[in-house]
């Protein structure tokens, strides 16, 4: 029995993100993948997309904080974990404690791990991020001689283990890419002198893996892939064959009649043409809406797609649907699989001047994640 439409829910096909993981691994012939599952999967729902992901065969998860990662082996997640991203102060007793890889970018995060992995008489499972040209997180390069070297004291003592050496691409170019891979094998090479080698490499994330085979390495980090989405600007997901598995959708607020010249919403940036219909959507940059979209992007109502007529506010905006019939409650779809003939996520971003993945991301809280697929039926 299909559930009634909230007011607001973004839908999440579990079983999109299974195929999307096995779609991946076909596409790039990948040995290994990890599928990213940061910032709540990337606004799906984080402990659904992991089951979802592993369901599709995903060999491990990443998460950029620990306590994201922690919350997954709380909810009975046991695949490998990895997380890469720490407050400086971060205490990583809980990382320890149930056995999740930690990501560290400096001598100050390696020795913590050391340190609590001693404190509970444990080894502790590391993997060293090298910054090979983002300039972003990661050990530069003139700090991995002295990295190395204590990784290499730390697992003399056995408090250490090294389980992976990571980086990550910019995706400007295949020439910056590759001089990116040249910057991590002299990385590898400081290792294996100094006797702690790397069991597993990897810097490929979704657009990496997908054009740059030589980024592939032992693993490839799916993120944006998993949800159906695509990396690039020039390539759609139905050509990559990934299914978008989240639609924005929720009902019609109200409906109201105006005449010709009648403002819409804050500043009056819309007025109605002529004699026309509009209808109230509760979605506003409260719930992830950029503003952006005034004026510009569109929704589904009734086989027919309407803009967006005036400002977005914080909780609501107005569509302008001429004479179509349209009622309160009626359902309205922002963003979905555009094979149905909805808007895609990727329409909403040229709209807004964004990414697809920061508007599935940044979908607010009080929007309902309703998973269907996977072990729900």
């Amino acid at each position: 029995m299909t559930a009634p439409l909230s007011f607001r829910e973004a839908l999440i096909d579990a079983d999109a993100i299974a195929r999307n993981v096995a779609r991946m691994r076909e596409l790039t012939g990948a040995r290994r993948v990890m599928v990213v599952v940061k910032a709540n999967a990337y606004g799906h729902g984080a402990l659904a997309a992991a089951q979802a992901a592993l369901a599709g065969g995903a060999d491990a998860l990443g998460t950029a904080d620990l306590r994201e990662a922690v919350a997954l082996r709380e909810a009975g997640v046991l695949a490998p974990l990895l997380c890469w991203l720490h407050d400086p102060g971060e205490d990583f007793d809980a990382a320890v404690e149930h056995g999740i890889d930690v990501g560290v970018s400096s001598l100050a995060q390696l020795d913590a791990l050391a340190q609590a992995a001693e404190d509970r008489g444990a080894r502790a499972a590391v993997q060293l991020k090298l910054d090979t040209g983002l300039s972003r997180n990661g050990a530069p390069e003139q700090e991995w001689p002295e990295l190395a070297e204590a990784l290499a004291r730390h697992t003399a003592r056995g408090v250490l283990h090294l389980t992976g050496v990571f980086s990550h691409l910019s995706n400007t170019s295949r020439e910056d890419d590759l001089a990116q891979l040249g910057v991590l094998a002299r990385g590898e090479a400081l290792l294996r002198e100094r006797g702690v080698a790397a069991p597993l490499v990897h810097l490929a994330a979704s657009a990496g893996a997908l054009r740059i085979p030589e980024a592939r390495r032992d693993m490839v980090r799916v993120g944006i892939g998993a949800y159906g989405l695509s990396p690039f600007d020039d390539e759609t997901s139905l050509e990559l064959g990934l299914v978008p598995a989240m639609t924005l959708q929720g009902r019609v607020a109200g409906v109201r009649r105006v005449g010709e010249g009648v403002g819409v919403s804050y500043d009056y940036t819309y007025r109605a043409g002529a004699a026309t219909g509009l209808a109230l959507i509760p979605f506003g940059y409260a719930d992830g809406i950029p503003r952006s979209a005034s004026g510009v992007a569109e929704v589904h109502i009734r086989g027919r797609r309407h803009r967006i007529a005036g400002r977005v506010a914080m909780d609501q905006f107005v569509v302008d649907v001429g004479d179509t019939p349209v009622e309160a409650g009626d359902a309205v779809t922002l963003w979905g699989d555009p094979t149905t003939g909805v808007p895609s996520v990727d329409e909403w971003a040229r709209w807004c001047g964004t990414i697809n993945y920061e508007l599935v991301t940044r979908i607010g809280g009080r929007v309902q994640r309703r998973v269907l697929g996977g072990d729900r039926g």
